[in-house]
């Protein structure tokens, strides 16, 4: 099964950082979109209504300004969430995305936390991505960019040439991680 055929949604709230590089390479890659953002649209580089909205028409406001509202609802209406981190010690410099993988456990949804500077970082993300049955609401977040600088770049770096993989070779073994870092590097050089 493809990755746009695992992803039936992206997920995503829209703040500065993971969040937008997640609406970017989905945008990017036609795979559509959809999540909540605060009340006004309001990102820490959109603090004023509409904020966010025109750039994403598919986001929804939660009645809230409160970005934790957000963040839970997110979780709440996805099947899964991929958290985006440029180290693992990052969490704690960030509230939001330690709020994130609360959230996935309190609510009982599957997530993983993927290190953007790990050399495998893709072949990690579809070996994950492959566990599920069916296509997923797949939810992704991470730090903001005014937490780690340059966080959006790190993203979007791996999550356009990931969601662009149309196929892997028929018959491919998703669970042996020497095929799929072939497959991974013959479709794009990253």
């Amino acid at each position: 099964m493809s990755v746009k055929n695992r992803i039936a949604k992206l997920c995503s709230g829209g703040q500065s950082g993971v969040d937008r590089a997640a609406l970017d390479a989905a945008i990017t890659s036609g795979i559509e979109y959809t999540g909540w953002c605060p009340l006004g649209g309001w990102a820490e580089d959109y603090p004023k209504p509409p904020g966010l909205l025109p750039k994403y028409p598919n986001l929804k406001e939660t009645p809230s300004a409160e970005p934790n509202q957000r963040t839970e609802w997110n979780v709440r209406d996805s099947d899964a969430t991929l958290i985006l981190v440029s180290e693992i010690d990052e969490l704690a410099n960030s509230s939001g995305t330690v709020f994130t993988e609360r959230l996935t456990r309190s609510l009982h949804k599957p997530s993983r936390t993927i290190v953007l500077s790990d050399s495998a970082v893709i072949d990690s993300i579809l070996k994950w991505l492959s566990s599920f049955e069916h296509s997923i609401r797949l939810n992704v977040a991470g730090p903001r960019e005014s937490e780690s600088p340059g966080i959006y770049e790190r993203a979007i770096q791996v999550l356009t040439p990931l969601l662009n993989m149309i196929d892997l070779i028929p018959g491919t073994n998703i669970d042996d991680p020497d095929v799929l870092t072939s497959v991974s590097r013959e479709k794009h050089q990253y």
